[in-house]
């Protein structure tokens, strides 16, 4: 990420163009599932498995999206804050 958030903040994205998530159709719901277990897989890789992380998808301007593109945010190496924002 451009602007990252946490010490460790990485972004999964897929390969097939969905603008946010509130545009995915049932036929995506293969794509979506591996979304996250790759998200989990790269979280582990990383390390911050042992210690937790968040996963964010962000939709809309007022959600905080700033890409027409959905993707995963993830965020770990720090304890995060509730509620976020």
């Amino acid at each position: 990420d451009v602007y990252p958030k946490a010490p460790t903040h990485i972004l999964v994205v897929p390969k097939k163009p969905i603008p946010c998530v509130a545009d995915a159709e049932e036929l995506d719901c293969e794509l979506l599932g591996q979304l996250l277990l790759t998200a989990a897989k790269i979280a582990k890789q990383e390390g911050v498995d042992k210690t937790g992380y968040r996963l964010v998808i962000n939709t809309g301007k007022d959600g905080g999206q700033s890409v027409s593109h959905l993707h995963i945010h993830i965020l770990g190496g720090r304890e995060m804050e509730w509620p976020p924002g």
